[in-house]
């Protein structure tokens, strides 16, 4: 039997109800509704095994925290962000719902606990978006910016203000007076896109404690400035695993179009590599920040053909880095505008958990699990 009921799942697991539905928001048992009462949800056989497996007999505690790490139970307690029951939530309000009409500044500002951000007063950059000018500024940055530890919220607030302006102006170069989704839609000599810019830049603002987030965390823990938490994170980012993705998904939509999308993603399985373009753990039902951006614009043939044959195939939905690769090429878009895009909303969120982080005082060292030759205690150092 491939679904289990409520029951049958709670008995194999030999655990609470909570627990239970813990482990579905997670997207570690898919759910579904009954169709004999749709109140009621089935639930994964496999995943309901593959979790009870893992959790029989008592496991060392080095044995959890070697499995947390990896698309587990948080690490960190946050008040920032959560996924749960498929939907993305920025401080209990839902983030589908807040890309309706909200711009990053405003969601800066509910991320920050703080007010919105001012206009900047540095003149207005020149020049294309530009990733590696990003790099450059926040290291010029990290150079003479005060170290974090010992200032007030209400100081670091202002300074993560900043550090957004900073960023903002080698990613969204522009006239300072208008909203960042503005200056980076004229940045590319593209208006008609930037109400969609607006909502991408909304849904990619933070996702609990993710890579680059993670990054950003153990970075500020040290006490190091705010910028360098933000180095951190966008160094994180340009990982193919992690905001370079979409990367995967050009690579993807070139070959169907050279071979067809269902050769193309037999190709790619066959070869035993991932498709980034699909699935999420976080979302077994669909990333809704895809849904909610694929949905404002037209699907170009190439990549709804892939999505209808990917989807198919896989047996997972479309996810965020195939709707912005989608986008940039609705509106033609520069190659590189997803990371673009990516980078200047993700800052926002480093700079919360930065900041939360820093008001929490804990540095974050966890241990390693020695694995390597056993040590010689006799010999001499």
């Amino acid at each position: 039997m491939p679904w289990l009921t409520t029951h049958e799942a709670l008995q194999a697991l030999k655990t609470k109800p909570q627990t239970l539905y813990a482990n579905v928001s997670r997207g570690r048992i898919r759910a579904k509704p009954d169709p004999a009462d749709p109140r009621r949800s089935l639930y994964h056989a496999a995943d309901v095994r593959r979790l009870a497996d893992r959790h029989a007999g008592r496991r060392k505690a080095e044995t959890v925290a070697a499995e947390t790490i990896r698309w587990g139970d948080p690490v960190l307690s946050s008040t920032i962000s959560t996924v749960t029951g498929g939907r993305l939530f920025y401080r209990g309000k839902d983030v589908a719902n807040l890309a309706e009409t909200a711009t990053l500044e405003q969601t800066a500002a509910l991320l920050w606990n703080g007010a919105e951000m001012p206009a900047s007063a540095t003149a207005a950059a020149h020049g294309p978006p530009s990733l590696q000018a990003a790099f450059l500024a926040l290291a010029g940055r990290v150079t003479s910016d005060l170290p974090s530890l010992g200032r007030s919220p209400a100081v670091l607030r202002r300074e993560a203000h900043g550090i957004l302006a900073t960023i903002a102006d080698a990613l969204a170069p522009g006239a300072s007076d208008q909203p960042l989704h503005r200056r980076l839609a004229a940045s590319w000599h593209r208006p008609e896109a930037g109400d969609c810019l607006r909502r991408a830049l909304v849904l990619l603002a933070d996702h609990e404690l993710n890579a680059s987030a993670f990054a950003a965390r153990v970075t500020a823990s040290s006490g190091a400035a705010l910028s360098a938490a933000v180095l951190s994170g966008l160094a994180t980012l340009t990982g193919p695993l992690h905001g370079a993705a979409w990367q995967s998904v050009d690579a993807l939509i070139e070959a169907a179009c050279t071979l067809g999308p269902a050769q193309a993603i037999r190709r790619t399985l066959a070869q035993g590599n991932r498709l980034s373009a699909f699935g999420h753990p976080l979302y077994p039902d669909g990333d809704i920040r895809a849904l909610a951006l694929l949905s404002q614009f037209p699907l170009p043939p190439e990549f709804a053909e892939v999505r209808e044959r990917g989807e198919e195939i896989v047996g997972e939905k479309v996810n965020i880095d195939f709707a912005l690769a989608a986008m940039a090429a609705a509106f033609d878009l520069p190659r590189e505008a997803p990371i673009i895009i990516f980078s200047l909303a993700r800052c926002t969120g480093w700079l919360a958990h930065a900041m939360e982080q820093i008001e929490s005082g804990e540095l974050i060292r966890p241990r390693a699990r020695y694995t390597g030759p056993a040590p010689d205690m006799k010999s001499s150092t």
